[in-house]
């Protein structure tokens, strides 16, 4: 089984385009979102319709998800932030404010070695930027391949042993670098890996990121980055009215 995954649209059509024509559907099976399809882009409507063309196998949802349709009153998002999310809920189609809605909270588990959450399985609002976060999340995971989002940055973390069991979680350094970063799942050890965000990256890195989990002949994932029209997707933010900001740090990936 082939997996594409994907985390972290956030509203942004030419980002997503971008990637499904660099991983056309002949190069996997069905398709993983790990949440936050909406929040800061000026096209939830467009991205929300995209993905369920898609027929994704899963979908759960994230925190801009819950805001953009009412679920989550934004309080503790920051000022940007919560006008985006307004501004999302009132864009967004009554039909597609409803598909949010019943979006479901992770984890799931998608097959016997791999599931998914948004942020950690333990808390799907909860961040994993190192290993002390790493360490929680790998105790409450419950698959050898734990795959989430919610940071906006590439990473790999691996463990050896059982759930539960002593080691300390180690953190690859080299997930940022490169066109294309493959992951060996080996025997043996557990794995939290976050593909990075299809359409607001945070790694320096402005190209959209997502990942290819293949079990088909051993078992790999790829972190993979492609480039994308970031001025038309600039465009749409302003001409919506929503912060500048918001449009000038898909530029340089922060």
């Amino acid at each position: 089984m082939r997996y594409l995954i994907l985390s972290d649209i956030h509203g942004n059509i030419d980002a997503l385009e971008a990637v499904l024509e660099a991983a056309p559907a002949s190069a996997w099976n069905r398709v993983l979102v790990l949440g936050d399809l909406v929040g800061y882009g000026a096209e939830p409507n467009a991205v929300i319709d995209r993905v369920r063309e898609l027929h994704p196998l899963a979908v759960i949802r994230g925190n801009h998800d819950k805001a953009a349709c009412g679920i989550d009153d934004a309080e503790n998002f920051n000022h940007i932030a919560r006008l985006a999310a307004t501004w999302t809920f009132t864009a967004l189609s009554a039909g597609n404010r409803d598909y949010l809605r019943e979006l479901p909270t992770g984890p799931i588990a998608i097959d016997e070695r791999v599931e998914i959450c948004h942020g950690t399985p333990f808390d799907e609002d909860h961040y994993v930027f190192d290993t002390d976060d790493a360490l929680m999340a790998f105790e409450a995971a419950t698959r050898p391949v734990c795959l989430f989002g919610h940071t906006h940055v590439p990473a790999v973390f691996e463990k050896e042993g059982d759930r539960g069991g002593p080691g300390t979680p180690r953190m690859r350094g080299s997930v940022v670098t490169g066109d294309a970063v493959r992951v060996d799942i080996a025997p043996g050890v557990r794995y939290l890996i976050n593909p990075g965000s299809v359409g607001q990256p945070r790694d320096g890195d402005p190209r959209a990121a997502f990942a290819i989990y293949d079990d088909a002949e051993g078992v790999s994932l790829v972190l993979r980055r492609v480039e994308y029209a970031v001025g038309t997707a600039q465009r749409r933010i302003l001409s919506a009215g929503l912060p500048p900001s918001l449009a000038n740090r898909l530029a340089i990936g922060r």
